[in-house]
């Protein structure tokens, strides 16, 4: 016998959205109170796959690919005003199964050296744009004209291979306010572009026992307190209390890795701010594509993983998402 092909994607996406599944949940969220022209499972793969095609669509588009897809015409009256409060609980409800569903796939492990880690987890967001008639409820950050917009903020596990929080935000939102910190972080890898970068935020990390790798911001010099790796011994002395450029500069190319004093303000209580500093470790990788180092900072250990390990682990970040 002829091996089985291996599912496509539209294979997977039926299994995990049966069709079962789709007109029971439409009937408990009110979307279909009785059997009429619109199918729930019909207008529910249009509205999740159509939108691939191009970056805008209109409802009128929307209701001709219906049409194609039912081989059925329906008046204007049926389809515009299907789109109701109980459509929206409807996808609401679909989008909460997806994620349930992808959280019980086998999960990824991870490799030797990240064995003793929980799980690797990213935090990232975009922009979602909306009809400009929600401006006054959903104003958008940076636009000319009145428009409208949401922040999904999303948690992806590197061990589910899927989305592990998914949270909506106002568009005026900063990152960093997208990302909260708890003991659910202990034994856990948070890979962070810029966006959330804080210093605050690293101390609230490594203090629920998790860890953290992030590129370092262009305006941050900190201090060199130790050399770990990177030049020779009788040289590290010279190093020490300098600002982390003025050593990258005399590296000729050279990988780096030392541990640096950054100082930072404590969360505001009882209207105080406290002046604190944490030692991280710093991580300088060479890239000859670039001609640059690309610098890091972590909380990881070097006897766990080296320089280029901690450069490996933040490029997988885009793997990942």
């Amino acid at each position: 016998m002829s091996p089985r092909p291996p599912p496509t994607l539209e294979d997977s996406l039926r299994e995990m959205f049966p069709e079962e599944w789709l007109r029971q949940t439409a009937k408990e969220t009110g979307l279909i109170k009785r059997e009429r022209k619109i199918d729930p499972v019909i207008i529910f793969w249009v509205l999740t796959l159509s939108f691939g095609v191009r970056l805008q669509r209109t409802l009128s588009s929307l209701k001709r690919e219906y049409e194609t897809e039912s081989h059925k015409t329906i008046s204007d009256s049926s389809w515009y005003y299907r789109f109701t409060p109980e459509l929206v609980e409807f996808l609401h409800q679909c989008v909460i199964h997806g994620i349930e569903e992808l959280a019980k796939e086998p999960g990824r492990k991870l490799s030797k050296k990240l064995e003793n880690f929980q799980d690797i987890v990213i935090q990232d967001s975009t922009i979602v744009r909306l009809h400009s008639s929600l401006s006054d409820k959903f104003p958008a950050a940076r636009a000319r004209t009145v428009a409208a917009g949401v922040k999904v903020g999303v948690m992806v596990s590197a061990v589910a291979n899927g989305p592990k929080t998914v949270a909506l935000y106002s568009e005026k939102s900063a990152e960093i306010k997208t990302l909260k910190i708890g003991p659910w972080i202990k034994d856990r890898i948070l890979l962070v572009d810029l966006g959330f970068y804080k210093t605050q935020m690293f101390a609230r990390v490594e203090e629920n026992g998790g860890y953290f790798v992030s590129r370092i911001k262009k305006n941050m010099d900190p201090v060199v307190v130790s050399i770990e790796e990177g030049m020779p011994k009788t040289k590290c002395k010279d190093f020490i209390g300098k600002p982390i450029s003025e050593c990258i500069k005399q590296l000729s190319g050279k990988d780096i890795d030392a541990v640096v004093k950054i100082a930072f303000k404590r969360r505001e209580y009882k209207g105080k701010q406290k002046q604190d500093e944490m030692n991280v470790r710093l991580v300088a990788v060479y890239n000859d594509e670039d001609e640059k180092h690309h610098i890091y900072i972590t909380n990881i250990q070097k006897e766990i993983l080296n320089a280029k390990d901690i450069a490996n682990l933040y490029g997988a970040r885009w793997d990942i998402v």
